[in-house]
């Protein structure tokens, strides 16, 4: 049951940020609450020792203030900020944060080029009205970056502690 909870909450999580991005250009509170809370509950059931536990929230805490610097400056948006610090819980302070980092990255840099390159072409005035696309057309609009941070988090998602974990029970290890 708790593999499950692993294998489902965070994925959907991520997806629902990204359509809801893409639809609103806003990332609801509770997706963050909910992958803070469900990660705060499942983590020590997993046996993950006290020290990896608060080494995941010191990751988000600097996720969240180096994000929170970005926001203020306007480089990000506040769903932004506070979906990157709840994903961060989720990868801990190591490689599976940088990588997160590294493909989030990655993705945004690749969206908004493609956004870019969209908005200066002849289909953003065709396609334009459509309820996924207008925001992508719209140059007042921002880049939806939950699609990104999405992205991102699918992809490093296999190698986060608490995927590991559950990995390891499903083939009885």
């Amino acid at each position: 049951m708790l593999e499950a909870v692993i294998f489902v909450v965070f994925p959907f999580c991520m997806a629902f940020a990204a359509i809801s991005d893409t639809l609103s250009m806003t990332i609801a509170n509770r997706i963050s609450v909910v992958l803070l809370l469900t990660f705060a509950a499942v983590a020590p059931l997993t046996g993950m020792d006290w020290t990896a536990y608060g080494l995941h929230f010191a990751a988000a805490g600097l996720v969240l203030a180096a994000t929170f610097v970005l926001f203020a400056l306007g480089g990000m948006g506040g769903g932004d900020a506070k979906l990157l610090a709840a994903t961060a819980l989720w990868m801990g302070m190591g490689p599976p944060l940088l990588e997160y980092l590294v493909y989030t990255s990655l993705a945004g840099g690749a969206l908004t080029l493609f956004i870019l390159a969209y908005r200066s072409s002849p289909f953003a005035a065709l396609t334009g009205h459509n309820m996924f696309l207008r925001h992508f057309a719209s140059n007042s609009s921002g880049v939806p970056y939950g699609i990104a941070l999405g992205i991102g988090g699918m992809i490093a998602f296999s190698d986060s502690p608490l995927v590991q974990w559950a990995l390891g029970r499903a083939v009885g290890q």
